[in-house]
């Protein structure tokens, strides 16, 4: 019997995303409370959901949860015929031992992350009996983070349906007193603001927000589904000159440090920006943008230097100047005039940044040195660990390192290492509309310094979190936790001495009475845990060796003695007897998810992903974009019989019945015929709009690139397995060379010589260059560069391509050259129209995962045929030889 899938939505502090419209006569969230409590800038906040099957048979319902990036799950629990199901944090290895284990019972077991711009995505699902209730309730916990003045704690809503017992309830306690508290977003609009409640009370602060059903539905944004949108409540404490907010309880200790009214620093800033190939378009004109912004705000009395790099430096002046008008205006007009060419060479470029900073000595002043990168060293020194020790060696302490990385094609793990090492952080800039107020925004954070060589002292502790930080911003804030060594008060004597200007400046403790406070026991110690967590993760990015695996031992002890879900451990969800088990893991920014290896016998849908396409990852149902995956299946026997179940699956999938989902490990039904894969592709737009996907069957050969002027063609091999993905592609440049490209090495042919390379060295074949990395291969010819990326699913590999930098002229065609999709979405009731090139197309929303990007992200999607996509035949692009 075909079994319904039904998706909730849950409230993360920032987002919660629903994928599915709910049919209210199936189910019913019937209450659902947000609960978060701020003490002491540390927020722990409960989601409370309840739900009701109201239908005859049972329901499977899906938990889908997007928390923020800094978020740690501390507690998940499922409350079912009055029977607790709570999940269990363990080490990595032990929880994907229990997962392979379920798996290799036949089971779905999932491994649900990903990572968007500032979320988390943890899913897990359950069947409720029918005319049956249950509740889900997750907790998670995160120290939020000052910035421009103020802490910001957001909800996203996004039910998909009005809920008849909604509330949100904000309670906030800051022993310092509350500055300002102040209430924002789009769920504040309309007559949802008549829902919300303000109360401020010198140190504490209460934001209740309880819409009812009418009002769930007037938003800037809402709609008979409910809301879809922010409630942002925005607050900051009261600060003064003096040490700070200092807590303690249970013999530890928590140090919040941001004193006020202290003199601006002086800045030496230099910019560094990349202007290679692959910035070119909108990359390049929103940084001209941003820097001409950030120029404007520069003092009078701060100094600057600006230069452009690809494989060269190309100055604006070789020294650090004043920020005067006349320079100021000459720098603008050099950042007006910046223009995309050449390769990468960061190593080269870092270093002069550094050469610049450090023949600009100036007393009472704060350095700081500013990367904007949108890829990986391809010119140059391209070893990242070389790069890295000559950055740290012509640093050496004496200023941070801030890297900015453009996009997802950078190797964002190269960048923060970096950055740490050098006293810095690396902050992802996304491809987006706002890219340029990224730009500006990061750089208003780090724009005043305030204090520089910050020294926190704390005699009478141990076991203490970073101590040292080389400046000190305004706007920011300085957290320091730490053990008071025998819970001895009288010996706990806390003090910073920093740099102010020319001046030491010492900060004590002169008032015990309003700046130090106790809280409850346990609140001081977790957020002593979790800053400890988070920087001994921060450590073992820096580290190798013996002192790597010291720090990783130590943080994940941490994290299991606390329950939190960290990149070292997960999550087991257990359920009722006989439902799948579900893994749930914390990614790394900028990592790519990992694989989940399906069960012997099971059946896949497998796709990809590419450039302006992208490659899809392998999914073990396909997507319903109403009722969630049609199949969901752990036996092909099964399968068969869904895929058999009527013809109405065709219209809720145009060409659905025309492809094939079948492939299988071992035999489907010793009477069943094989059918070929199935690979989808994306093909993006040039605003936010969903991108469009197609469908392509079979282990077909594509042209991805053909560039007639440059004599260069590019052909690639889909795979016939189960983990998808092109297995070869064949780069032709000229009339007599060729490079063939898998996963485990490059051969050359130029002539009548054929070379093998299955190291990473640099291969140059005429004016063509290829440089092989551990997953990826650069290859670039004259003004068109192309990146292939591997990616690892299970045990198997497989490529694709992606075009960084596309040649001058137009005279380009293939798969890799499709223009940006332009579409008008025409009608939603009773299905989806796109009207494309004056053609009114049927429809349904759908998903991808892009793997056209080192850190894949799973994208929504209209799903079309190939040749409404395309708006050509796919024949067009298939090939008869690579």
């Amino acid at each position: 019997m075909e079994r319904a899938l039904v998706q909730i939505a849950l409230f993360g502090l920032l987002l919660t995303l629903v994928t599915t419209l709910p049919n209210k006569d199936d189910w019913d969230i019937y209450s659902f409370h947000v609960n978060s409590t701020v003490t002491s800038r540390y927020a722990t906040t409960v989601i409370t959901s309840r739900v009701a099957n109201r239908m005859d048979e049972s329901k499977e319902i899906e938990f889908h949860v997007r928390i923020p990036k800094n978020a740690f799950i501390s507690k998940f629990k499922m409350l079912i015929d009055g029977q607790e199901y709570d999940g269990v944090v363990k080490a990595k290895e032990q929880a994907q031992q229990q997962y392979t284990e379920a798996v290799s019972r036949g089971q779905s077991a999932g491994l649900v992350s990903s990572v968007g711009r500032t979320l988390e995505e943890f899913k897990t699902s359950v069947t409720v009996a029918a005319n049956n209730k249950i509740t889900f309730e997750l907790t998670y916990e995160e120290l939020l983070k000052r910035k421009l003045g103020k802490y910001e704690l957001q909800i996203h809503a996004r039910p998909m349906q009005p809920v008849k017992d909604f509330k949100v309830d904000v309670y906030i306690h800051e022993k310092a007193g509350i500055d300002f508290i102040e209430v924002k977003g789009g769920l504040s609009t309309k007559a949802l603001a008549n829902a919300i409640t303000i109360t401020h009370e010198d140190k504490q602060a209460w934001v209740h927000f309880y819409p009812t059903e009418d009002q769930q539905k007037t938003c800037d944004s809402c709609g008979d589904q409910g809301m879809n949108g922010d409630l942002v409540i925005v607050y900051d404490v009261n600060r003064d000159t003096s040490l700070g907010d200092i807590k303690r309880s249970a013999g530890y200790f928590v140090h919040h440090f941001a004193p006020s009214s202290l003199p601006r620093i002086p800045k030496n800033v230099v910019f560094i920006i990349d202007q290679s190939g692959s910035m070119y378009g909108r990359k390049i004109h929103q940084t001209r943008i941003a820097l001409i912004h950030i120029l404007n705000d520069l003092a009078e009395d701060d100094f600057f230097g600006l230069f452009t790099f690809d494989s060269s430096i190309f100055h604006w002046k070789r020294e650090l100047v004043q920020a005067n008008k006349e320079n100021l205006d000459s720098a603008k007009k050099f950042a007006q005039d910046i223009e995309t060419r050449g390769a990468t060479d960061i190593n080269r470029a870092v270093l002069e940044g550094a050469r610049m900073l450090n023949a600009h000595p100036r007393e009472g002043s704060a350095s700081i040195l500013i990367l904007l990168t949108d890829g990986d060293p391809t010119a140059g020194v391209t070893n990242l660990e070389t790069i890295q020790s000559n950055v740290r060696g012509v640093i050496a302490d004496k200023f941070p390192l801030y890297c900015l990385g453009f996009g997802f094609d950078v190797n964002f793990e190269f960048l923060e290492k970096m950055s740490l090492q050098n006293n810095g952080a690396a902050r992802r800039i996304y491809e987006d509309s706002d890219a340029d107020l990224q730009l500006k925004g990061f750089y208003e954070e780090v724009a005043t310094p305030l204090l520089t060589d910050v020294t926190m002292i704390y005699a009478g502790a141990h076991n203490l979190t970073q101590t040292n930080f080389s400046q000190y911003y305004n706007g920011s804030e300085i957290v320091v936790a730490g053990q008071i060594t025998d819970n001895d008060i009288e010996t706990f004597n806390p003090q910073v001495v920093a740099i102010s200007r020319n001046t030491r400046v010492v900060f004590s403790d002169t008032n015990t009475g309003e700046s130090t406070g106790t809280v409850s026991d346990s609140h001081i110690q977790r957020v002593w845990a979790y800053l400890t967590v988070k920087q001994l993760l921060e450590k073992e990015l820096q580290f190798s060796g013996p002192e790597k695996e010291n720090v990783k031992k130590e943080a994940l002890e941490l994290s299991l003695k606390y329950s939190f879900v960290t990149p070292l451990t997960s999550m087991v969800v257990t359920k009722p007897l006989g439902e799948n088990t579900d893994v749930l893991h914390k990614p790394k920014e900028g990592a790519t998810p990992q694989a989940q290896q399906p069960p012997a016998g099971s059946v896949q849908l497998h796709g990809y992903a590419g450039a302006f396409p992208a490659v899809l990852a392998d999914l073990n149902h396909y997507d319903d974009p109403v009722g969630g995956p049609i199949f969901q299946v752990v036996d092909s026997t099964a399968f068969l019989q869904e895929e058999r179940i009527s013809d109405k699956s065709t219209a809720a999938h145009p060409g659905f019945d025309s492809l094939s989902i079948v492939v299988a490990h071992g035999k489907v039904q010793e009477t069943a015929t094989t059918v070929p894969l199935i690979h989808r592709f994306l093909l993006k737009t040039e605003t936010r709009s969903l991108p469009l996907c197609f469908d392509v069957t079979g282990d077909v050969r594509l042209k991805l690139l053909h560039h007639p002027n440059r004599e260069l063609s590019v052909n690639g091999e889909l795979d016939s397995v189960a983990y998808g993905g092109f297995k070869r592609i064949v780069i032709h440049f000229k009339a007599d060379l060729h490079i063939e490209v898998d996963t485990q090495r490059i051969t050359v042919r130029e002539g009548q010589t054929m070379t093998l390379h299955t190291g990473q060295d640099l291969i140059t074949a005429g004016s063509l260059t290829v440089i092989r990395r551990d997953k990826e291969i650069d290859v670039a010819a004259g003004d068109t560069r192309m990146v292939i990326l591997i990616h690892k699913r299970g045990d198997k590999e497989f490529i694709w391509p992606v075009l960084r930098q596309k040649p001058s002229d137009n005279n380009i065609s293939g798969i890799l050259a499709l223009k940006p999709a332009v579409y008008e979405e025409m009608q939603q009731t009773p299905s989806t129209k796109l009207k494309i090139k004056d053609q009114e197309i049927d429809v349904t929303r759908s998903n991808a995962v892009d793997y056209s990007i080192v850190s894949a992200l799973t994208l929504d999607c209209w799903f079309m045929s190939a040749e409404s996509a395309l708006q050509r035949r796919l024949d067009d692009f298939i090939v008869t030889q690579l």
